[in-house]
């Protein structure tokens, strides 16, 4: 049977452009989840490792690589587990799948594991400039944050940090691990889980 992985950051997105490609015959999964989390941690893909496991699923699309992972390093394990389960991976965008007759296509191997690198090195030299472009804001007064003093709602903070609260509730990850997982700081992993426990 074939399938097709879709991932989106938030809620607000809409994952219509990666549905572009979809076939009838595909059973679809859906994740809205940062592409942060490891493969394995999100539920949608959870269940998609489940019926590939069974034998379920054989072929699995996605429209581009970093749909199944932003951390070079989880993304790779992540393609290596679908070669070993024998499942063939087709990304839409690059027009090659992992497997061809059964065995590791070595030219999808090499142009994944280039892209996977420059794409955690965008996103780190990106994040690097959105601080610096924060820090010169501040230095000149134009800063556009959230005003000081004011206060998110219940409702806003659990929205905004929606992966934060999954981790909490799973209870199986350190407040450190889970800002790692989730980019943000351990602060806002403790912020989240004080609305919680408030909340109930």
């Amino acid at each position: 049977m074939k399938a097709r992985y879709v991932r989106v950051s938030s809620l607000k997105q809409n994952e219509e452009r990666q549905l572009v490609r979809q076939h009838p015959d595909e059973k679809l999964y859906v994740d809205k989840i940062s592409g942060a989390v490891p493969f394995e941690d999100r539920p949608q893909a959870k269940e998609l490792l489940t019926a590939i496991q069974k034998g379920e699923i054989t072929y699995l699309s996605v429209s581009s690589i970093d749909r199944l992972g932003r951390s070079t390093l989880n993304l790779l394990q992540t393609i290596k587990t679908f070669t070993e389960l024998g499942v063939a991976l087709k990304v839409d965008n690059l027009g090659l799948e992992s497997l061809i007759s059964g065995k590791e296509n070595p030219t999808f191997k090499l142009i994944v594991s280039v892209l996977a690198n420059i794409s955690e090195m965008e996103r780190t030299t990106l994040r690097e400039r959105q601080l610096e472009g924060i820090q010169l804001a501040k230095l000149r007064g134009t800063y556009k944050g959230r005003a000081k003093g004011s206060r998110e709602s219940r409702e806003e903070i659990l929205k905004k940090y929606h992966n934060v609260v999954y981790h909490i509730q799973r209870q199986n990850n350190s407040y450190k691990e889970i800002a790692k997982l989730c980019d943000c700081s351990k602060n806002t992993v403790i912020k989240v889980k004080k609305v919680l426990v408030d909340s109930e």
